[in-house]
């Protein structure tokens, strides 16, 4: 599979957000991604990916189908009966993703991976845009990938935070099947070309 480009709106610019999106929609982009912190939730938009940040996501999963969301990501810490929320997701009608920190384990979701349909490995620590891209992030990736392939799961290998030209290739050979990057998409000189290069890897 070819791998996806997700523009994370976290970076954008909220004074021009209508012409943002529209400008991702007309882009080689493939998703929307959306950091959820406060409830604030955008419609109208192609693929709606929701990475919520937040405590209870179950209460805010009818909330979010409402809003268009076609997957609903959740953070692993964040969950205290993580398979009831990820049924709930399903039963809602979306997608289930579930996220993990820079610190936390792949061993964790042995008992889940072929219940979601994305994993989102954090490159940063979770909270603002334009840090600096965690080296860890590639072990954590080839454990990732074993997993998936040992248990037969359909799950996703989506990486965020810190995602640039020098790493965008290196991340795909090491089995990111979406890439999120926020920072490096809309301070660019030309956010479009830099998604179509993202999406090619012709740096």
């Amino acid at each position: 599979m070819k791998h996806l480009i997700s523009p994370s709106l976290l970076a954008a610019d909220f004074s021009n957000l209508k012409a943002e999106i529209e400008m991702i929609n007309k882009s080689d982009a493939d998703w929307i991604h959306l950091d959820i912190m406060d409830g604030v939730f955008v419609p109208n938009i192609s693929k709606f990916d929701v990475h919520l940040m937040i405590e209870q996501p179950d209460n805010y999963i009818a909330a979010f189908k409402n809003a268009g969301a076609d997957l609903y990501n959740v953070h692993y810490e964040a969950c205290r009966h993580l398979h009831r929320t990820i049924g709930a997701i399903h039963q809602g009608g979306m997608e289930a993703g579930v996220t993990l920190n820079p610190h936390t384990p792949i061993a964790c979701l042995e008992d889940i991976i072929t219940d979601v349909e994305l994993v989102l490995l954090m490159s940063v620590n979770p909270g603002f845009g334009g840090q600096k891209f965690i080296t860890g992030t590639y072990s954590k990736l080839t454990q990732l990938k074993e997993l998936i392939l040992r248990k037969n799961s359909k799950a996703l290998i989506q990486v965020d935070g810190g995602v640039d030209a020098s790493n965008a290739k290196q991340l795909v050979d090491y089995g990111a099947d979406v890439l999120v990057a926020g920072s490096y998409i809309f301070k660019s000189p030309n956010p479009t070309q830099t998604i179509s290069k993202l999406k090619t890897l012709s740096f």
